[in-house]
């Protein structure tokens, strides 16, 4: 078993040395999510028991005399820091960070279960990082973007590289629906074209009706965007078009609305519906105790 070493200050190394835990850093706009769940506990246990059996991977951070950048390991570096362990072991690597970004997404990418969101902010991360190191400022579109994409992800093709970077257009909230399973990717992706305030009135609908739009709902919003076509009231109007999945709900037309609130969005329509509703419930209520 390899010996583990103090470190001395600006020592390059591939065999592992000990580095304080205040001297390590995530790494910034780390694609995979480290949640604070029962495999989480499962393995800060481990550690407290076993300790770390594979050292973390780091790299030097530039214009610092002794901080580190983490690489690979997130997860046991969580789990030890919650363990409350102080120091950790590590191998440092001495890369750009453009390379250790790369070195980060290649060390994951092909993990048993990994969400769409991860696999979007990583693919977007690494791609990012292949354009910094060939010099070019626009491997997106165009020839040169394709065969960028492609080395991406040998598995995947550009434009399916292409799909995935999409998503990390979508609202936190939508994402988190395309990761649950509730919105499909493709949907997801057609979504992603929204503008930020359609998105946000989107996630509002999608909550209040309890359904989510399907994909040819979906095409459309991306196609009436593209046209400078979507506000609001179409919006409105395509979700509360009627699917097969949906569950049977009160449905009240936009111009029964507007009977009463002329100029009003569906958000204010619907606040002076709940208003309303809680007014009249309120009366029926008092109605009720003044006949006892």
């Amino acid at each position: 078993m390899t010996e583990l070493k103090e470190k001395q200050p600006n020592e390059i190394t591939d065999a592992p040395i000990m580095i304080s835990a205040e001297k390590i850093h995530p790494f910034r706009e780390h694609p995979y999510k480290v949640l604070d769940n029962e495999e989480m506990d499962a393995l800060e246990t481990s550690i407290l028991e076993k300790g770390i059996l594979s050292p973390l991977i780091v790299r030097h951070l530039e214009n610092t005399e002794d901080e580190y950048e983490l690489i690979s390991g997130h997860r046991r570096y969580y789990a030890a820091t919650r363990a409350e362990i102080t120091e950790l072991p590590a191998i440092v690597h001495d890369i750009s960070r453009d390379e250790a970004a790369i070195m980060l997404v290649d060390s994951n990418l092909h993990r048993e279960h990994i969400l769409p969101s991860e696999k979007a902010f990583a693919y977007k991360l690494k791609l990012d990082a292949l354009s910094r190191q060939g010099n070019r400022t626009d491997l997106t579109c165009g020839q040169n973007g394709h065969k960028s994409r492609d080395a991406v992800d040998a598995e995947k093709s550009g434009r399916q590289i292409q799909r995935y970077i999409r998503l990390t257009k979508l609202m936190p909230h939508l994402l988190d629906l395309v990761d649950s399973k509730r919105i499909a990717f493709s949907v997801g992706v057609e979504l992603s074209y929204l503008n930020e305030h359609l998105q946000q009135e989107l996630a509002f609908l999608i909550s209040l009706n309890d359904c989510t739009p399907s994909y040819s709902q979906a095409n459309r919003m991306h196609k009436m965007m593209s046209e400078g076509t979507l506000d609001e009231t179409a919006l409105y109007a395509i979700m509360r078009e009627e699917k097969p999945n949906q569950r049977e709900r009160i449905s009240i037309s936009m111009e029964e609305l507007q009977t009463y609130l002329p100029n009003g969005t569906p958000r204010e329509m619907q606040d002076m519906l709940h208003k309303a509703l809680k007014h009249y419930g309120d009366f029926i209520r008092k109605s009720h105790e003044q006949e006892r």
